[in-house]
């Protein structure tokens, strides 16, 4: 029976739930309610405490059974890894992650390989170059004026290599000199 305007609740209050509310709600029940209630509650509490019991006994017939066969918490936890592990690549979500990063990566790669061939191909523009080859031709000249009789020709590196061996001959010659007079 609920008093006319007020509104009873079933629920069952929540841990942490203020006393005053739970004090309204058994005003509201009639003793016979009560009653009946408490003797659930106790019942509730048997069984809670019945089934920590079963539980318990069954946790430590688990560990019987796991040291008998001479499984240790390392050994489980790997397989525990292990079987978490097929489970998530076996998910439709981790298969379509792994195709698109898949493909993102073809992509990056082809990126990677146009963006190389663009550069060779700057740089072989860059050598083709009027400019490139004028001053190709200077370091020639330059070359067989410094290098004497040696035939003209070979690749850049080489030109520059002689250039500055030439420069430093030159400088140790002009030194010798100094030093005799």
């Amino acid at each position: 029976y609920s008093p006319p305007g007020l509104l009873r609740s079933d629920s069952i209050p929540e841990v942490g739930e203020d006393a005053a509310a739970t004090v309204g709600m058994a005003e509201t029940l009639s003793e016979e309610e009560q009653d009946e209630l408490r003797k659930e509650l106790a019942k509730v509490e048997e069984e809670i405490q019945t089934l920590s019991q079963v539980l318990a006994a069954k946790e430590k017939h688990l560990a019987e059974i796991k040291r008998k066969l001479g499984i240790n918490s390392l050994q489980e936890l790997r397989q525990n890894i292990t079987k978490s592990w097929q489970d998530v690549t076996a998910t439709t979500a981790y298969k379509k992650t792994s195709e698109t990063l898949s493909q993102a990566g073809q992509k990056a790669s082809a990126a990677f390989s146009s963006v190389g061939s663009v550069i060779t191909k700057k740089f072989e523009d860059v050598r083709n170059s009027p400019t490139f080859k004028s001053f190709e031709e200077k370091v020639e000249n330059l070359k067989s004026k410094v290098g004497g009789g040696k035939p003209a020709g070979g690749d850049f590196g080489e030109v520059l290599n002689s250039a500055a061996n030439a420069s430093a001959t030159e400088t140790i010659a002009e030194q010798t000199q100094e030093e005799t007079q």
